[in-house]
This record gives C-alpha cells, structure tokens and sequence, in this order.
C-alpha cells in the first residue's frame, strides 16, 4: 500500500473526527475562515471531477442490465428524502433558513461514501455504485424542482438558477472525468490513490467555512439541527430497507438501497445554501455530513457481521 493510499484509509476512517474538530476549530475563531466561503463551489467540483475520474463503464452497464433495482432505489432516494426533509423542518418547527437547509439535504442525490459502506456491509455494491451515479446525473433536473415544490413553501427559490449551478459543480466535472478516464487512463491511474483525501479536505473546508458563518445560529439552535438530521438519516435508512423488502429485493440489495437512501451529497447541499440563501441554511447539510458517515459506519459493521443468505453457498447435495 502506497503513503497516499495509507493516509486516504486513516483520513477515510476517521472522517467524522476530523470533520468534528474542523468545525470546533471554525466556531471557536469564525473570523479566520468566513473568508474562504467563494471557494466552496470549486471545492465541490473538485470532488465530482474526482467521482468522475472513477466511474468505468461497468458502472453504467448495471443500469442497463438491472435497471428496475436502480430506478426503484433513485425514486425512493428523491422521494423519501426531500419529503422526510421538510416534514422534519414543519414538525420542529425549524427558522426559515434551516428549513430550507434540511429540504436541500433531502433533495440531494446519494453521497459517494455510500458505495463504500455498502461494500462494507456485504450489500450490493455495483447496485449501490449505479443508483449514485444515476441519481448525481438527474441532480440538475430534480434537485432544483424538489427544492422549488418544497422550500419554496418557506421563501421563493430561483429554479433556473439551481440547475445552472448544479450542472456547473457537478454536471461538467463529472463528465471531464469521464473524459480523462477514457482519454488519458495513465494519468487518472496515478492520480486515483489522492482522490479520498482530495475528497476528505475539500468537505472538511467546506464544513469550516459554513460553520465559521453561521456561528451564531448554531450556538443557539444547534441541539434541535442535530436533532432533526439524526431522525431525517436513520429514517432514511429505515425507509430504504423498507421498499426495497416491500418490492421483493434480495438482502444485498435491500442493504445497498437503505444506505443509499439514507446518504446524501451533503456536500452538495452546503455549497447550494451558501451560493443562493446563506450559511445556515448550510447547516443541516455540515451536521449530516459528520452523522450520516457516523451512522453508515456503524450499520455497515453490523450488517458486516451478519452473513447475508444471498451470498451463502448452496448446501452440497446429499450423497
């Protein structure tokens, strides 16, 4: 294992400490990262450029071949999410800005740490690898319409700016990713061992500088955001697991779907509250970035534990 590959386990696995200890460091001294908050779009297209730069062609034959697993896990990560999402914001009756925070969350499509607790949880990790890319290639089209039908309800939301921006972020990087893959494989081979920390760094400046700006809103409300985002994921991955069992899915499937739900881009979500309503409507999105990597952890090694009947050998025929 190279030293890239060996710091991109350390920081993978302790993700939520150091994201943790960003943030306390961003709250005790908001001055000295506020600064950073332009950055925040072109951290995230980094990130997806580095989604892109991994995606192979395997990753779209599933949709093809298996595209009713897919399609049934990406219209319940757009419909459970963004609906949990702003129920949640009514029932805790959460100011203008995080409400609008927690429908963006839930309107965002799967995160990409998802496919490795899915791996990790013996789930289906091809399925799990095609529903997030499918469902990061309709962001531009659904994610602003979610959050249009649903904060709009809270204050007006400029559609056609969402998507323009999200296909900025998200959209091009993605595909110049796929383009260096198809064109320059070499390059992309030897940049590969980088990307979990180039991933990692880029979520946790985005965590300070939304942390740093709405320092004062999280001093006073942040027990209740923690809060609705801890029921909003674990609801999410107990709704996941649900249809997928309701419609029949085997166990590995079922586990892929759940966590796929119950993960979001939430990096997507900060940069989207800090470029078209302001920092806390970016703090939902900062507390599910720590809880949902938390969570998925913990499932995944539960789930690791248990033997999934889909991939237990068939027993030997009786002599």
């Amino acid at each position: 294992m190279s030293a890239l590959q060996r710091i991109g386990a350390f920081t993978g696995r302790w993700f939520p400490v150091i994201v943790l200890a960003a943030g306390a460091v961003a709250l005790a001294a908001p001055s000295a990262f506020a600064f950073a908050a332009p950055a925040v779009p072109w951290l995230l297209a980094v990130i997806m450029l580095g989604m892109g730069m991994t995606l192979r062609p395997a990753d779209f034959a599933i949709i093809g071949k298996r595209p009713i697993p897919v399609l049934l896990g990406v219209a319940a990560q757009y419909v459970v999410m963004p609906l949990l999402g702003y129920g949640l914001a009514v029932a805790f009756d959460l100011p203008t800005m995080l409400a609008v925070g927690m429908v963006l969350v839930g309107a965002a499509p799967g995160g990409t740490a998802s496919n490795v607790m899915v791996f990790l949880a013996r789930g289906d990790t091809a399925l799990s690898v095609a529903m997030t890319t499918l469902s990061t290639l309709l962001a531009p089209l659904l994610t602003p319409v979610l959050v249009w039908l649903l904060a709009g309800r809270f204050l007006p939301v400029d559609v056609g700016d969402l998507f323009f921006s999200i296909v900025q972020v998200v959209l091009v990087p993605i595909v110049i990713g796929l383009l260096l893959r198809r064109f320059v494989p070499k390059v992309v081979d030897r940049c590969e061992d980088a990307l979990p920390l180039v991933s990692v760094a880029g979520i946790t400046v985005v965590v300070m500088v939304v942390v740093a700006g709405s320092a004062d809103i999280l001093l006073k409300v942040g027990a209740l955001v923690v809060l609705a985002v801890i029921v909003h994921n674990v609801c999410g991955l107990a709704l996941g697991y649900g249809i997928a069992r309701v419609f029949g899915m085997p166990v590995t499937g079922r586990r892929a779907i759940s966590i796929e739900v119950g993960m979001q881009n939430s990096a997507l979500a900060a940069a989207l509250a800090m470029a078209h309503f302001n920092p806390a409507a970016a703090l939902p999105a900062v507390v599910f970035s720590v809880w949902h990597n938390v969570s998925g952890s913990l499932l995944a090694g539960y789930w690791s534990r248990r033997t999934s009947p889909d991939t237990e050998p068939a027993p030997e025929p009786a002599p």
